[in-house]
């Protein structure tokens, strides 16, 4: 089954510095229908730790236990995959053992504004990857004592679970069959500047044209004298919440993904 898709071309594109939570990469050779697969395996497929069931001591604060429970089970934890075991799949079978759960206590008296800096852990590696979170205000003499239970889980199950944001757009070729007459007009209505007027002849800036996203304005303003076509090419764009790097996040979709098409060849296997 993994060789239906061995003709896929894949190319990583320039990351920038100043974007290290974002992969982006360009696809080619395959349906849309697989893209949107990929799409979806990146945000649904792959485990993250996040809190689960909150125990509390005491709530003083303006929030009912309710809310505070919901705003800290948002809260993303850096994970670490090699430690943790998603219930199902740990040998406990569900019930909680070490490998599968992660107890996370917090205290704090008012007045303040308790943060998810506050959540401490026995586990070093896990930790809030925005400490400065808010999740409640405590008044004066109000407090806030709680026991919380973090799991790895899905982004099918709960999005509180989704290790990223994954979109992708596809790619086009644009021709100019003809010279039009409103050059100018072309050049100011293209919503991502791809064109240019060089030496009186309108021009596709070459840097530009995977910017296009087939709005065919240009081709309507042009009265068909420029050609847009889909070039059956796609760039992905991951971007990670921080619990896992971009990369893990599509290792970890891809094995994923081998191991359910094993599945489904196993049961292919056994039809009569």
């Amino acid at each position: 089954m993994r060789g239906v898709f061995k003709m896929t071309k894949v190319r990583l594109l320039r990351k920038k510095e100043k974007e290290k939570d974002k992969l982006f990469f360009e696809i080619s050779g395959v349906d849309i229908s697989y893209v949107n697969t990929l799409r979806r395996l990146f945000m649904n497929e792959v485990p993250v730790l996040a809190i689960e069931d909150v125990e509390f001591r005491k709530n003083d604060s303006g929030l009912y236990d309710e809310i505070v429970a919901h705003r800290l089970g948002l809260i993303p934890f850096k994970t670490d995959l090699k430690s943790y075991n998603l219930p199902s799949e740990c040998k406990c079978k569900g019930k909680g053992c070490g490998h599968c759960q992660l107890k996370m206590t917090l205290k704090a008296k008012g007045p303040c504004t308790v943060y998810a800096s506050n959540i401490k852990t026995k586990d070093p590696k896990v930790k809030p990857i925005y400490p400065k979170m808010p999740v409640v205000k405590l008044l004066q003499g109000q407090e806030l004592v709680l026991e919380a239970t973090a799991v790895l889980g899905l982004g099918k199950v709960h999005t509180k679970w989704s290790p990223c944001l994954a979109y992708y757009r596809e790619l086009a070729d644009i021709h100019i069959n003809k010279q039009p007459d409103n050059k100018e007009g072309i050049v100011e209505n293209c919503p991502k500047h791809i064109f240019k007027v060089k030496n009186d002849k309108l021009e596709v800036i070459k840097d530009r044209i995977n910017e296009c996203t087939l709005c065919n304005a240009c081709v309507d303003l042009s009265n068909g004298r420029i050609r847009v076509e889909p070039r059956n090419a796609y760039v992905m764009t991951i971007e990670s919440w921080g619990q896992l790097e971009p990369k893990e996040i599509v290792k970890q979709a891809i094995d994923t993904y081998n191991k359910q098409l094993d599945e489904f060849a196993d049961l292919l296997a056994k039809v009569k």
